[in-house]
C-alpha cells in the first residue's frame, strides 16, 4: 500500500504542504530582507535533507542514495519534519490547519504500514 500510486502522490502533496507550511512562517520571523532568508533558504533546507538522507533501493522513491541512511533514521527525518511543519503551523495560528496536516499524515503512515515495516529491516 505504501508504493501505491496513489498513497505517494497522496505523500508528495503532504511533502509540499510542509515544505510551504514552514516558509510560512519562515516569512512572518522577520520583516526585512531576513523574511526572504528564512521564507525559502529553510524549506530549500529541508528539500536538501529529505533528498540526500535515504535508504538505498527506496520502492517509493528513485532509489539513489547520496548519503545512505538507514531505515529507522530515514523515517525518524520524515516525521520530524512533518512535526516541524505541523508546529510552525500551529504558531502562524493556523491551527485547525496544523491538526489537520497532523491528522492526515498520521493517517498516511498508518496505511504505510508496510512501507515502515521495510524501513525498519534496512
Amino acid at each position: 500500500m505504501g508504493s501505491h500510486p496513489l498513497n505517494l502522490m497522496l505523500r508528495f502533496l503532504l511533502e509540499i504542504t510542509a515544505l510551504v507550511g514552514v516558509g510560512m512562517w519562515g516569512w512572518r520571523q522577520a520583516d526585512d530582507w531576513l523574511r526572504f532568508v528564512f521564507a525559502f533558504g529553510l524549506p530549500l533546507l529541508l528539500t536538501a535533507i529529505w533528498g540526500i538522507f535515504a535508504v538505498p533501493d527506496d520502492p517509493s522513491r528513485s532509489g539513489a542514495a547520496p548519503v545512505v541512511t538507514p531505515g529507522p533514521v530515514r523515517l525518524l527525518l520524515e516525521l520530524g519534519i512533518f512535526a516541524l511543519a505541523v508546529w510552525c503551523l500551529y504558531d502562524i495560528g493556523w491551527i485547525k490547519f496544523s491538526l489537520s496536516l497532523g491528522i492526515v499524515v498520521a493517517l498516511h503512515y498508518g496505511v504505510s504500514y508496510d512501507r515502515i515495516r521495510w524501513l525498519f529491516t534496512r
